[in-house]
């Protein structure tokens, strides 16, 4: 009788120690943090930005449309105003406004050229720096071309002489200058190698053309 109670007082502690164990799991898992969404944000720098605009320049240049030249035949009535001598300038105002510019920053004469109708400024432009230098185009009939380079527009030792055939002296609007037959046309150069030096080049002209343009070259007043 005594062994049956230790018998079954032992199943009962055993039962117990089943049943009183860790408590049940909820059967919720652990899991990362949900992401918010939101991202880092560089950081604010106060060093400028370079953009790509082009640095805007205070330089004028003649209208790049065409504009038929003024007769030179119908000449103007003399004049003692600043830039008087631009009024026999080809092209428009623009153009002529374009020269006096120039002509009152350097100390060199600014030559312009006086063409008949049919021709226009193509482009041009002028630098002050290092004494100024002046460059421009002019379009004409059939295709023909003049261009003028004046002041510091030469840095080669040789004083861009150009190649080609020497022909012999002639006008350069009141300069003296030399004139050369090209592989495309003529080219009259005075002053070379010196700064300023002038250059007048033709394409499309025969040679007494060539000269008649060059000898025609007016002097811009100040």
């Amino acid at each position: 009788m005594l062994r049956l109670r230790l018998a079954l007082v032992a199943s009962f502690l055993v039962l117990f120690a089943a049943c009183g164990g860790s408590e049940p799991s909820s059967g919720v898992s652990s899991s990362p943090l949900a992401s918010t969404g939101a991202t880092a944000e560089p950081a604010a720098t106060d060093e400028p930005v370079a953009t790509d605009e082009p640095t805007p320049t205070d330089e004028p240049t003649p209208t790049d449309k065409p504009v038929e030249s003024t007769d030179p035949g119908a000449s103007a009535s003399p004049s003692t105003e600043p830039g008087a001598g631009a009024t026999a300038c080809s092209g428009n105002a623009s153009n002529r406004e374009f020269y006096v510019g120039i002509a009152k920053a350097v100390d060199w004469p600014v030559l312009c050229a006086v063409l008949p109708k049919g021709w226009f400024v193509a482009q041009g432009s002028y630098r002050l720096a290092n004494g100024g230098k002046l460059l421009i185009s002019y379009k004409g009939p059939a295709g023909a071309t003049l261009a003028l380079s004046e002041g510091a527009w030469c840095a080669a030792s040789d004083g861009c002489i150009p190649a080609g055939s020497e022909l012999g002296g002639v006008a350069l609007g009141p300069l003296d200058g030399t004139l050369y037959g090209t592989s495309d046309g003529f080219a009259i150069l005075a002053a070379a190698g010196e700064n300023p030096s002038w250059l007048l080049t033709t394409k499309g002209l025969d040679q007494a053309t060539s000269e008649r343009f060059a000898a025609d070259l007016a002097e811009v007043g100040r």
